[in-house]
């Protein structure tokens, strides 16, 4: 029996529609459609020419929604070699240009690329969904993200989203940051960050 691909589809902009390929469930959850849409309306028309990183990509679906609704680039970071092959198709069946994959661990990888952005005059939205539940090895995984925005040196940082699993205490402040909201969708939530005014 051929395995059945799992897609999703661009919920709006230029690719509204167009079908992305997602990794197994074993490895990657893919962002929930009313998640994904309550976070870019948070974003609205922000997102247009800003530099977007997405931790953890899975299949990118957070980051390639990104690149149609108009930033400028978006750069992903997989481990799974499985779910990076999958990002790396689905980048070149929306938009491979304004595309950047990174195949390696995100706690090696994201401090690398935000730094090569330091000196950047467009802003960045940096959006961390770390696996839970899913692979041993994975407890402090929480923990070590927070640590890398804590160590972020910045300045052109917009936002910092955090998706989460809604049990999770989230800190108050997070170096530079500061939590502003945080929007429940079940067992998911995202917690946004800014800098602190």
């Amino acid at each position: 029996m051929k395995k059945k691909i799992l897609t999703t589809q661009i919920i709006a902009g230029k690719y509204k529609g167009k079908k992305i390929e997602l990794p197994s469930l074993e490895v990657t959850r893919s962002s929930k459609a009313r998640l994904k849409e309550s976070f870019f309306n948070v974003l609205q028309f922000d997102v247009c020419d800003k530099l977007f990183v997405e931790a953890f990509a899975g299949s990118g679906s957070i980051g390639l929604e990104a690149v149609s609704r108009g930033v400028k680039r978006a750069y992903f970071v997989e481990i799974d070699k499985n779910s990076y092959n999958i990002l790396t198709r689905n980048c070149k069946a929306i938009e491979n240009e304004k595309c950047q994959t990174f195949y390696g661990d995100t706690f090696t990888q994201l401090p690398i690329i935000l730094n090569s952005l330091k000196n950047s005059s467009d802003e960045l939205v940096i959006y961390i969904d770390p696996p839970f539940d899913y692979r041993d090895g994975m407890e402090d995984i929480y923990e070590k993200s927070f640590e890398i925005v804590r160590k972020i040196e910045n300045d052109n940082v917009f936002l910092i989203t955090f998706e989460h699993v809604s049990t999770l205490e989230i800190p108050e402040e997070l170096g530079k940051f500061a939590l502003y909201k945080t929007k429940k969708f079940g067992k998911s939530s995202l917690s946004y960050y800014k800098y602190k005014s």
